[in-house]
């Protein structure tokens, strides 16, 4: 395994502006960390993006007494993806694997972003930010670019405690599940049942959904004008805009989006979700008798689409 760590300012300069915009007034400076597993033989590059906010005050933007305490827990996809990482390396995953973990903590200070501020993400897209506790999806924005435009992934999933609408739109037990291929996402689903770590699709619609990020000074917002507009679903295609760069065009990369907001904890303990669901989402992927006995069978590689559900059955 090799590790690669940019810190603070070099980020800004080299990987865009996400996560050193939103960690630039912490102490502890911003990080972009990619960990990297290269088996001889492999044939696919992975990579799996995780939010690490190490504590969310809400920036600017700022959250309130009974909101912020337990913010901690900010981190939840980025250490449920370490741990899948490791995992899945121990048992003897067959194709390249990167863990991407996006590292910041949103505080407020005299460096820190506020509203009106625009940042140009890794993509090469500008964002106004009309909300600094929308960070999540800034720091994942870069995230997901580094894995296209560094890594050159075929399957990039991403895994983060996103939006506080997720309990609504998918309740306490299942993360919210986005994807830009209907077969992965079937996929998915499967692999939450099987492994407990159960995730449930959300509405992918951008073609109705993303304007609600329009700006009239930058490519977009980062966030909603109407936050009873499947909010959560919204906040995942923002992420997909900085992997893509037109959803309206077909892309051969698979693409899932994981919102693990409420199965990441229980009252105020971690319940450590994530993990499973990865290993055995990728589980065909492994040398391990166990995992790729009950990992799903994924579709062979094809140009991303949204298949209709009624041609799959």
């Amino acid at each position: 395994v090799s590790i690669a760590l940019h810190l603070s300012s070099g980020i800004n300069a080299e990987y865009g502006g996400g996560i050193y915009g939103v960690g630039k007034a912490a102490e502890s400076p911003p990080a972009l960390c990619v960990l990297s597993h290269k088996p001889a033989g492999a044939a696919k590059t992975i990579a799996w993006c995780g939010k690490g906010i190490m504590y969310d005050t809400g920036g600017f933007s700022i959250k309130t007494k009974t909101g912020m305490p337990g913010m901690k827990r900010d981190c939840g996809g980025a250490a449920g993806i370490l741990g899948a990482f490791k995992a899945a390396v121990e048992c003897g995953f067959t194709e390249n694997l990167h863990a991407v973990l996006c590292i910041a903590e949103n505080s407020v200070g005299p460096r820190a972003a506020v509203p009106d501020d625009i940042h140009v993400l890794y993509s090469g897209k500008s964002v106004e930010i009309n909300n600094t506790d929308a960070e999540g999806r800034l720091v994942l924005g870069d995230g997901v670019a580094y894995a296209r435009k560094d890594l050159n992934a075929d399957i990039v999933l991403d895994m983060c405690t996103l939006t506080g609408a997720q309990g609504i739109t998918t309740g306490l037990h299942h993360g919210g599940l986005l994807s830009n291929n209907a077969q992965w996402e079937s996929c998915a689903v499967a692999a939450g049942l099987s492994s407990g770590d159960m995730v449930f699709p959300m509405v992918y619609a951008p073609e109705l959904h993303f304007s609600e990020f329009k700006s009239s000074v930058a490519d977009m917002k980062n966030s909603v004008a109407c936050r009873t507009n499947a909010q959560s679903s919204c906040a995942g295609l923002f992420i997909g805009a900085h992997l893509f760069d037109d959803y309206f065009k077909p892309s051969p990369i698979i693409w899932l989006h994981v919102d693990m907001a409420y199965p990441v904890h229980v009252g105020e303990r971690a319940t450590g979700w994530g993990p499973a669901l990865l290993l055995t989402l990728f589980g065909r992927y492994s040398t391990s008798p166990i995992l790729s006995g009950i990992g799903p069978v994924l579709p062979s590689d094809q140009a991303s689409k949204r298949v209709k559900h009624d041609e799959m059955c």
